[in-house]
């Protein structure tokens, strides 16, 4: 057998990479490693990741995570979607749900035969024939067995980071406190052979994860792997965050709310608001963000709202020689459609289904550099998209994104929807047809074209197929509890079982 030469894994960073790393390697490998986290409780985090996607239910279970346990720790409620306001146009809305719409064919997506019935008189509305986006309109919500909805989290980053801190300490990690001073590397090859601590400790590994946010010590400031800046195409790159009391039931979905220079975020827990506003600073000063923030948020603000800087782009290298890097360490595209915390996730599962035990080869890191580079650049897509497909021309900021030369690999998707209708799903990308049609349909992209499979049923046919479909769902809907009342049981306290 080939000997084991990686055992020594180190986390250089905590919050919410450095623990789900730790958390997700212990369960998953934890006999085979030694794992220690280093971080300094002096040291913030940005902490603002709140809003997560469906494939947080995946890594959860993988981890073995009771449900209502993750949520009662971390305040979390259910998100059905997102819901888009004023991007298209100013007064638009649209939701962009997790749900399936319509029922598609080997032939075609749903949407074809929709349109079909659109143009003869009748369909009513996309979004009729989705259970998820019609149940989050009406802030409906239930999960259990057999549970019909496709749902993610709300959650509050820093209680998420404490819980996954208490599952790893207990599968054998070590936390190591402390700042670190200086990174030690190989005479030999510039590998990273350990971190020397301000009080002089070392803290040697085989494998480094480098979770340190923006500043990305080990992968940037040690290693010089290089940063793509994609603010090109993402030209925001501030946002001040804040928190709120609660004012009203939580709603199952995330709003973003467009402005005239990038969007605010509105994140309901349970006990309390995550809001936040993301901006480019060359078209709104901070002075004039922060004001605009503290007149739009409602309810009282539990802390003062905090500045964020971010550069929009990646790492030329997410892995580089023994330092893979996780989280904002590797690279940021901003948080429109919430998948900072899926990065991390689908981060750490790849680096365990490719982990180097027997010593870092170069084409395993090629490979893991590859599979990160192309399912980061179909997100940057996604997000671009919702900038550039808009009708606003209110503002600079705007005109400058509706105008911009987008990748071309965009522009093609964009092109074969407004001539044909046609949306699809790469191999091995996050979002999904519905994903797409809901935005670019939601954006004002209108196909010129359609497929014609419709008009092999005849018009009574087609329209009794839509309208039982559009019955069923809205008679689903109706069973669903209220999601606040839900909410309220699934997470109150277990029953203790003693006399």
């Amino acid at each position: 057998m080939t000997q084991q030469t990686i055992r020594k894994v180190v986390i250089a960073g905590g919050g919410t990479a450095g623990w789900m790393a730790a958390a997700a390697l212990a369960r998953q490998l934890g006999p085979l490693l030694d794992i220690t986290l280093v971080e300094s409780e002096d040291i913030g985090t940005v902490g603002v990741g709140e809003s997560t996607i469906p494939t947080a239910r995946t890594f959860n279970a993988l981890l073995g995570i009771d449900e209502a346990a993750f949520m009662r720790a971390t305040q979390a409620t259910f998100k059905l979607g997102i819901s888009f306001e004023h991007w298209g146009e100013v007064g638009d809305r649209y939701i962009h749900s997790f749900g399936q719409v319509g029922k598609s064919t080997w032939m075609g997506g749903f949407h074809h035969f929709w349109m079909q019935a659109r143009e003869q008189g009748f369909g009513g509305e996309l979004g009729d024939y989705c259970l998820e986006l019609k149940a989050a309109e009406q802030n409906r919500f239930y999960t259990g067995e057999n549970g019909p909805l496709n749902y993610a989290y709300h959650l509050d980053a820093g209680l998420y980071g404490r819980f996954l801190r208490g599952m790893a300490e207990a599968d054998g990690v070590r936390r190591v406190e402390g700042k670190i001073a200086s990174v030690r590397q190989r005479g030999e090859d510039g590998f990273v052979e350990a971190l020397v601590m301000e009080n002089g400790d070392v803290v040697e590994g085989d494998l480094f994860v480098d979770c340190t946010g923006f500043r990305g010590l080990l992968i940037e400031q040690t290693l010089k792997a290089g940063f793509e800046d994609w603010g090109h195409w993402l030209p925001t790159n501030s946002a001040l965050a804040v928190q709120t009391r609660s004012t009203e039931p939580a709603a199952p979905y995330t709003r973003a709310i467009a402005h005239q220079a990038g969007w605010r975020w509105k994140i309901p827990l349970q006990h309390r608001v995550g809001n936040g506003l993301v901006y480019c600073s060359e078209c709104l000063s901070d002075d004039e963000a922060h004001a605009q923030l503290q007149g739009e948020i409602e309810g009282e603000t539990l802390i003062p709202p905090r500045l964020i800087r971010y550069r929009t782009g990646r790492r030329r290298k997410t892995w580089d020689k023994n330092v893979v890097a996780l989280g904002l360490a590797s690279g940021f595209v901003e948080p429109l459609e919430s998948t900072s915390i899926h990065l991390i996730m689908i981060g750490v599962t790849r680096l365990m289904q490719l982990f180097p035990f027997a010593g870092v080869s170069q084409a395993v890191v090629d490979r893991y550099n590859r599979q990160a580079d192309d399912e980061l650049e179909k997100i940057r897509d996604f997000i671009i998209l919702h900038y550039k497909a808009t009708e606003r021309a209110d503002s600079p900021f705007w005109d400058r994104v509706r105008t911009m030369e987008i990748p071309d690999s965009l522009a093609q998707r964009i092109a074969l929807f407004r001539q044909g209708a046609q949306v699809y799903q790469a191999p091995g990308e996050l979002f999904q047809v519905d994903s797409w049609l809901q935005v670019l349909l939601g954006q004002r992209v209108t196909p010129q074209a359609y497929h014609h499979m419709g008009r092999l049923m005849p018009p009574q046919q087609l329209k009794q197929a839509l309208d039982d479909l559009k019955r069923n769902i809205a008679g689903a809907v109706a069973r669903l509890p209220q999601h606040q009342a839900f909410l309220d049981g699934y997470c109150a306290p277990p029953v203790s079982k003693s006399a």
